[in-house]
């Protein structure tokens, strides 16, 4: 695997690629991986003849009072992870090279409406941060295909919609959250968790099989969500939100259908985790 900085080198194995006529697929990340980002590169190397990772932390993403400076960066693990996954080739820029006049006066992208309500409301500007990047990154790479975990279900929708309004010719895969042996979804962020609050971690995942449960013996939907609010807080959470919508559009509904799709967002301590259940059949 071959690993690059400059936007040049990146390129210049690109152009040789298309000219072989080899598909290519992307997988964006910010490092630190987990299997859950390397079942990406299964899934890519799957729909591609070529994968190229990205790694960069966006600072475009994170607020004010988050945690971007202690953002596990672990660059020598991940390419090693990602060399014996088969990934092709890494991209891992630093920020000047993506945002080289800074970031006041930088041409920003939004995607309304699937930007807006679950974790839109609890992190302002982070869905720009993430559809600016995306779209930097599809223009220096156009790639055929893209994959992106489901466990960012927000992200994922709001990617599918800035591909479509922009006509973009990549073909997006959203790839199954993977979970843990309790059902915790896998994330960076589960390393800041300690012993206790990793026991009860689990509990995020419990309430969403719980409440697909309630909602598949007819109960009210709002009943539901309002009973799954309070487990998790008897688990030890402070819910940001539990909510059931279209898994496109991200509206609120209320039955629980394929194409519905239930999310939370809760945090356990000082560490805020999300987390979906979609109806799948």
């Amino acid at each position: 695997m071959q690993t690059f900085e400059d936007v040049a080198a990146l390129w210049q194995v690109l152009a040789d690629w298309r000219r072989e006529g080899l598909r290519m697929a992307l997988v964006p990340t910010m490092g630190n991986l987990h299997e859950g980002h390397l079942r990406l590169v299964d899934a890519a190397l799957q729909h591609a003849d070529r994968v190229v990772a990205t790694i960069f932390v966006n600072p475009l993403q994170f607020g004010p009072d988050e945690d971007l400076a202690r953002y596990p960066r672990t660059l020598a693990d991940d390419q090693r992870a990602l060399a014996e996954r088969g990934c092709d080739l890494l991209f891992a820029p630093a920020v000047e090279t993506l945002y080289p006049e800074g970031q006041e006066g930088l041409t920003r992208v939004s995607v309304p409406q699937v930007s807006q309500g679950l974790c839109g409301d609890h992190r302002p500007g982070h869905f720009d941060g993430v559809a600016t990047v995306v779209s930097l990154l599809f223009n220096l790479t156009r790639p055929d295909v893209a994959c992106f975990g489901e466990k960012d279900f927000q992200q994922l929708a709001v990617i599918r919609k800035l591909v479509r309004d922009q006509h973009m010719p990549i073909d997006i895969i959203g790839v199954p959250i993977a979970r843990d042996h309790d059902g915790l979804a896998l994330s960076s962020r589960n390393g800041y968790l300690d012993r206790d609050a990793r026991t009860r971690a689990s509990q995020l995942y419990q309430c969403l099989a719980d409440s697909a449960q309630r909602l598949e013996r007819g109960q009210d939907s709002e009943a539901v969500l309002t009973q799954g609010r309070r487990q998790l807080e008897a688990a030890g959470f402070r819910p940001d939100y539990l909510a059931l919508c279209d898994a496109t559009t991200l509206q609120p509904v209320s039955t629980w259908q394929p194409g519905s799709v239930l999310l939370a967002a809760a945090w356990l301590g000082n560490t805020r985790l999300i987390d979906n259940l979609p109806c799948r059949s």
